[in-house]
């Protein structure tokens, strides 16, 4: 099997960074966003959408998606869990990581997108006003994550789990957005300050 790659963008990432949790190891490819490889004829072939990454298997399947990737994984190597235990904390883990996915990582996104210079040539039209409605929906919720996290170890409880690395990755991908996390949420600087000293995130 072969995974479409794309250096530090957010979504590969969080592949890399679940992959090195399991312990896993698998041929990479790596996409040129900067140069539109991914909107070649190509790579179109193999994800009509367009998006990085891409997971080719032997027989030819392509799954994209970097959440639907990192399920395939887990049902194959089970341990350590990362989707959850029992049935009320993989429903827990769903929750966050679908509130992290759309409200967090999403908002940033948005304000890279329609605001950084060195986007104006892949997002068309960029929008500035939206770029700038998007900065305080990413203050908003990292109040709430902040609130969620003050009697949490991790972003779904005792366990780390696939949010924690999501929203790792969203709040590193903040800066490059140019956006910070204010000082006063002590709980998510806490909570960051850990799950980044794990050896994935360096993945």
């Amino acid at each position: 099997m072969k995974l479409y790659d794309a250096g530090r963008a957010p979504n590969p990432r969080r592949v890399r960074v679940f992959l090195a949790e399991k312990g896993l190891s698998i041929e990479t490819e790596q996409v040129d966003l900067a140069n539109k490889q991914h909107k070649s004829p190509e790579f179109t072939a193999i994800n009509p959408i367009q998006r990085v990454p891409v997971l080719i298997l032997d027989d030819g399947t392509a799954i994209a998606e970097s959440i639907a990737i990192c399920r395939y994984f887990e049902a194959l190597r089970p341990d350590p869990p990362l989707f959850g235990r029992s049935a009320l904390e993989i429903a827990i883990v769903e929750m966050w990581q679908r509130r992290i996915e759309m409200n967090f990582l999403n908002s940033i996104a948005n304000v890279f997108r329609h605001l950084h210079p060195a986007m104006a040539e892949m997002e068309q039209p960029q929008v500035a006003q939206w770029g700038e409605a998007n900065k305080p929906r990413v203050i908003e919720f990292l109040s709430v994550l902040d609130a969620q996290l003050k009697d949490n170890v991790f972003v779904a409880g005792e366990h780390y789990s696939v949010a924690d690395i999501s929203g790792m990755i969203a709040v590193d991908f903040m800066k490059v957005a140019k956006l910070s996390v204010p000082p006063a949420l002590k709980n998510v600087a806490r909570w960051y300050a850990q799950v980044s000293e794990r050896p994935s995130a360096k993945a």
